[in-house]
């Protein structure tokens, strides 16, 4: 689920042309001590009162079975469904005008949570409300579906565009994603002690933490301004860099015997607790690309904060038998991110989350 709702995808190298180990050095920026420490809850988003307000909604309708998706028991098979938006990205392609990669991380957001469940994506429906229909932002965002759906493996069934000017301003994009899997084909969704974590790089922000991005780099920037780091041309150009799509990670997550996954999207590499109670050891991480150093620099984030928030370079971990780990690391492209062991939280780059 997107919070603020905020490898490769295919288009380039998953480690960027410059990235460094961990989160910006104080140095960073000359003034960056001189600022008020900026928090996700400061720029507008509460993780704790989102997390609150998502149990009470659960609690009310009694939803099915299922984490990162809904499963449906549909005889001999699990039918699935995960809905989601791309969030307050939204507001970065509005500054530039780009609407043509929020379709790929509207149907990214979707059709990873399907995977992490262990799920086939097969199909996929949007829904665009906007203020005011404009024809060319239209076509872009769907251009951005069209591609998005061709990197899940997904079919685009149908849609709904809604005009409601005195509901939304500008445009809002969400969607939902069916899937389907053999009910021996999904994972258990639990970490044992003892299992190897395997992660893959993302490919920057994704569509997490926009809110907190967003009110980083405009404090003393602009979305068109060129950017210092990487081969976008502006700042905004490395906010909206696509969401990863992981869907090519199933085969052979389920031949080494995935016992379950985790999308790292809305609360950071906290996401890794929802594999059970354990202590989660992150000794070798993908390096953070230089967007997230930069957002941290810009906004003074904690190291603490900025993992609680962002995905810090991995957004895709699995909890596999160690025996296994290395031969589906080699495979995929991924590695050897840490281990499961008994105990409780998340360790990280010298953090306890």
């Amino acid at each position: 689920m997107t919070d603020d709702t905020d490898g490769s995808d295919g288009t380039g190298d998953p480690d960027g042309p410059t990235e460094s180990d961990g989160p910006a050095d104080s140095d960073a920026s000359a003034d960056a001590d001189e600022r008020e420490e900026l928090t996700y809850a400061d720029a507008g988003v509460d993780i704790e009162a989102s997390e609150a307000a998502t149990a009470a909604l659960v609690s009310a309708v009694g939803e099915g079975e299922g984490d990162y998706a809904g499963l449906l028991d549909i005889g001999d098979r699990y039918l699935a469904l995960a809905t989601d938006g791309v969030g307050t990205k939204l507001l970065v392609a509005e500054a530039l005008a780009d609407y043509s990669t929020v379709g790929i991380d509207c149907i990214a957001m979707n059709a990873n949570d399907l995977v992490a469940a262990g799920v086939d994506p097969v199909a996929f429906v949007d829904y665009l409300a906007v203020d005011d229909p404009d024809e060319t932002f239209a076509e872009q965002v769907g251009e951005g579906l069209r591609v998005g759906a061709e990197r899940a493996g997904v079919e685009l069934v149908g849609g709904e565009t809604a005009v409601m000017p005195e509901v939304v301003r500008g445009l809002d994009l969400a969607g939902t994603c069916a899937g389907l899997a053999a009910k021996d084909a999904t994972f258990e969704g639990r970490a044992e002690a003892g299992d190897a974590l395997v992660g893959w790089a993302s490919s920057g922000i994704h569509s997490n933490g926009l809110t907190l991005a967003r009110e980083a780099v405009t404090r003393d920037h602009e979305y068109t301004d060129p950017c210092p780091f990487g081969e976008y041309d502006t700042l905004g150009a490395a906010l909206l860099e696509p969401t990863r799509i992981y869907a090519d990670l199933l085969g052979p997550m389920r031949e080494a015997g995935v016992r379950g996954a985790a999308h790292v999207t809305g609360g950071g590499w906290t996401n890794l607790e929802r594999l059970g109670d354990n202590r989660y050891e992150v000794t070798d991480p993908w390096p953070a690309q230089d967007v997230f150093g930069f957002v941290q620099a810009e906004g003074n984030v904690s190291d603490a904060e900025m993992h609680r928030t962002f995905n810090m370079g991995t957004g895709f971990v699995a909890a596999v038998d160690p025996d296994d780990a290395d031969e589906l690391a080699d495979a995929t492209g991924g590695r050897v991110v840490g281990s499961v062991s008994e105990g409780d939280g998340v360790s990280i780059r010298g953090l306890s989350l």
